[in-house]
C-alpha cells in the first residue's frame, strides 16, 4: 500500500531525482520537498567546471525551476535544514515539524576543512562556494589547490585553462587514489603534470601560514606554498547530524539495505552521497559519491515506496573532465586485485589519450576506467554484466 504523504529532506540532485520517480512510477499522493539552501535546486558537477570557469550562470545548472517543480505537483520548502528526525517525522529549525509516511533522507555532504583552515581559503560544495571562488581567481595569478581527487583536479584543469599557475598538494602518493587506484590514478598525475600543473604528491599540510601573497601552507617535508588563491578539495563529511539521536551507526552516512531503507528505522530510506547502501560484492555498507549512482538509487527508492518492481543493482559509473579528456570509470575499483590494459599505451607511459584498463578481481572484469575513451569504455560495458575473465576482456577491448 502506498504511502499518502512522502517527505523529501535534501533538494539537490537525489531529492529531485525521488520525486521525479515517483511521479514516473505512478505515485498520486501528496510529496513535500525540503532543502537547506534557499536557492532552487541545483547541478553540482558544473560547480568546478563551467560555472567556475564563467562559461554558464547560475540559471544553467538548475535541476528544475520554479514552473518544472510545479508540474511535479511537490510542495516546496526552502532554506530549511533538518534538526531531528523522530518516527513518522521530520523537525526543522526554525522549529517546524512535518508528518510523513514515507521518509526519504537526501542531505548529500558538507565540505571537509582542515584544522585552523582560514575563512578566506576556498572550499567547492555549494553553488554560493563556487560564486564566491570565481570572483577570486578572476584576477589571480597563482592557484593551491589541496587535495587531488574530482574536486581538486577539475579546479586545477579550470584555473590552467585560465593561465592561472596552479600547485596542487596532496598527502596520498597519486591523484585520484580512492577513485582510480595509484596505478590507474597515476595516469591521471601524468596527465596533470604534462598540462603543467605542479604536483606536490606524498606530502600533508601541517599547518596554514600568513603570506602577503594572499594564502600559504606549511608542508610535511619542511617546504612553505605560497599562491594567490587557495581551495581545499578533501572530500566531504555526510550531512547527518540531524540523525544523532536516531540511534544509528553514522561513522559513514546512513546505513542502508539494498533498496535503500535505513536499517532499523521504518518508513525511511535514503538516496545520495550521504546515504551507505549494503554492498553486494563485499558486505557491509558503502557511500558511491556519483552524480549516476545517485539517480539510479533514486529509481530504485521510488519504486520500493510504492511496491512496484525493483530494478536490479545498476553498475556504478562516474566521469570526470580534465584536461582536455573525459575520465570514465565504469564498475567496482575498490575491490580489484589486479589490472590490465585493455587498449592505449597509458598504463605503459605512453600516450594518455585512448587508454582503457580493465580492474580484476579473482580473474574477472569487475571495472573499467578510460582516458579520452569513451566509445570504447562504453562498449566494455557489457562486459561487466556477464563473467568476464581477463583473456575475453583484453581481446574484446581489441576487436574494435
Amino acid at each position: 500500500m502506498s504511502p499518502e504523504h512522502v517527505l523529501v529532506v535534501g533538494a539537490g540532485l537525489g531529492g529531485i531525482r525521488t520525486v521525479e520517480q515517483l511521479r514516473r512510477v505512478g505515485y498520486e499522493g501528496s510529496i513535500t520537498l525540503v532543502g537547506a539552501e534557499e536557492r532552487l535546486p541545483y547541478d553540482r558537477p558544473p560547480l568546478s567546471k563551467q560555472l567556475l570557469a564563467g562559461d554558464w550562470e547560475p540559471a544553467r545548472i538548475a535541476l528544475k525551476d520554479a514552473a518544472a517543480l510545479e508540474e511535479l505537483g511537490a510542495r516546496t520548502c526552502f532554506g530549511l535544514r533538518a534538526v531531528a528526525l523522530r518516527p513518522g517525522e521530520v523537525e526543522f529549525a526554525d522549529g517546524s515539524i512535518m508528518a510523513a509516511d514515507a521518509i526519504v533522507l537526501a542531505t548529500g555532504l558538507s565540505a571537509r576543512k582542515l584544522p585552523g583552515q582560514p575563512d578566506s581559503v576556498h572550499t567547492l560544495r555549494t553553488l554560493d562556494n563556487a560564486l564566491s571562488l570565481r570572483e577570486d581567481m578572476a584576477t589571480a595569478k597563482t592557484l593551491l589547490v589541496v587535495g587531488a581527487g574530482f574536486i581538486g583536479a577539475e579546479v586545477a584543469s579550470t584555473a590552467m585553462a585560465k593561465g592561472i599557475a596552479t600547485t596542487i598538494v596532496e598527502a596520498a602518493p597519486v591523484p585520484l587514489l580512492r577513485g582510480l587506484g595509484e596505478e590507474v590514478g597515476a595516469i591521471a598525475g601524468r596527465l596533470m603534470a604534462e598540462s603543467g600543473v605542479e604536483l606536490r604528491l606524498g606530502v600533508a599540510i601541517t599547518g596554514f601560514a600568513n603570506s602577503d601573497a594572499g594564502a600559504a601552507v606549511d608542508l610535511s617535508d619542511g617546504s612553505r606554498v605560497e599562491a594567490d588563491v587557495a581551495v581545499v578539495g578533501i572530500g566531504g563529511r555526510p550531512e547527518v547530524d540531524y540523525l544523532s539521536d536516531t540511534g544509528l551507526d553514522l561513522v559513514d552516512g546512513v546505513p542502508c539495505d539494498a533498496n535503500g531503507r535505513v536499517v532499523g528505522l521504518n518508513g525511511v530510506w535514503a538516496v545520495g552521497d550521504m546515504a551507505a547502501w549494503t554492498d553486494p560484492a563485499l558486505g557491509g555498507h558503502r557511500r558511491h559519491e556519483h552524480w549516476t549512482s545517485t539517480s539510479d538509487q533514486a529509481l530504485v527508492v521510488a519504486r520500493a515506496i510504492t511496491g512496484a518492481e525493483v530494478p536490479p543493482p545498476a553498475v556504478p559509473y562516474f566521469w570526470s573532465d580534465q584536461f582536455g579528456l573525459k575520465i570514465q570509470l565504469i564498475g567496482r575499483p575498490d575491490i580489484a586485485d589486479e589490472i590490465v590494459a585493455l587498449r592505449g599505451e597509458g598504463l605503459a607511459g605512453g600516450l594518455i589519450k585512448g587508454t582503457v584498463v580493465g580492474y580484476l578481481w579473482k580473474g574477472l572484469l569487475v571495472a573499467v576506467a578510460g582516458f579520452g575513451a569513451a566509445r570504447h569504455v562504453a562498449r566494455c560495458r557489457a562486459l561487466l554484466m556477464q563473467s568476464t575473465d581477463r583473456t575475453a576482456a583484453v581481446e574484446f577491448a581489441r576487436s574494435f
